[in-house]
């Protein structure tokens, strides 16, 4: 993959999204674009920047996340069995601890879960910290990506583990503080955005096919649902204890009657 051929490419999927800003813009509410020169100058580093993203998701994140599954399941690196006997779901306690901290670093440095965080703490006027939020979110993240990495190594339905999640979603949506619920939700899409998505997709589909009787279209996919449900989850729940502490507080300050 060269990057010319990245850039064209890309430039190809750029083209529908300004044609329809550009077409709106003149055709319906018939307005000139102001600061026409520093918009165009943004869509052309817009387009740089994802030409070399996309080449550098190729040549080194994908990699990254495969060799990191191989390594971490190779028979060299894993606990030595004795004669006879089975690997158990132990075994991959390393492969667990790669997943979750891997999750929770990659969640701090999204840029997307920071611009959302830093406007969340602007517009509640301090009521919400946005460092909190990042980790709550973080801690949701990673906990879901190793939750993931169980469900491959044990190789048990998706569908299980995302059931049992979205029960867990709307029990957690209906005794939460409704003005959390929205940012909760926006923080599960936010999460899996262009630094955690790529190791995600490439650290399950190379667990998949390194485990034996592991299928990578069947058990490879779907550590991305997890991603998205239990950051909901975390942040909800960062609500709760916030909420009951709250009202602990007050009751302690408040005089008896």
């Amino acid at each position: 993959m060269t990057l010319l051929t990245v850039l064209f490419s890309t430039l190809l999927d750029l083209l529908p999204i300004v044609a329809i800003i550009f077409g709106f813009q003149y055709l319906v509410i018939r307005r000139p674009i102001k600061q026409l020169k520093q918009v165009l100058s943004g869509l052309a580093l817009v387009l740089v920047g994802l030409a070399l993203f996309l080449v550098g998701l190729e040549t080194a994140l994908f990699p990254m996340g495969t060799l990191m599954a191989e390594q971490l399941t190779s028979e060299d690196f894993l606990p030595t069995l004795a004669q006879g006997a089975e690997r158990r779901w132990h075994d991959y306690y390393w492969v667990y601890l790669f997943a979750f901290t891997i999750g929770a670093s990659t969640t701090i440095a999204e840029p997307a879960l920071i611009a959302v965080s830093l406007k969340a703490g602007e517009i509640s006027g301090g009521t919400i910290d946005p460092l909190m939020l990042r980790i709550a979110v973080a801690l949701g993240m990673a906990f879901g990506i190793t939750l993931g990495t169980l469900r491959i190594v044990l190789g048990l339905p998706l569908q299980w583990f995302v059931l049992a999640a979205y029960v867990l979603v709307i029990i957690q949506t209906l005794r939460s503080p409704r003005s959390i619920i929205p940012l909760a939700f926006d923080s599960g899409g936010v999460t899996t955005s262009t630094i955690t998505v790529p190791i995600i997709a490439a650290l399950g589909l190379g667990l998949a096919t390194t485990i034996p009787g592991r299928d990578p279209i069947m058990d490879g996919f779907g550590m991305i649902a997890l991603a998205c449900l239990f950051p909901i989850i975390s942040v909800m729940g960062y609500a709760q204890i916030a909420e009951w502490r709250e009202r602990s507080s007050s009751r302690r300050e408040s005089p008896p009657s």
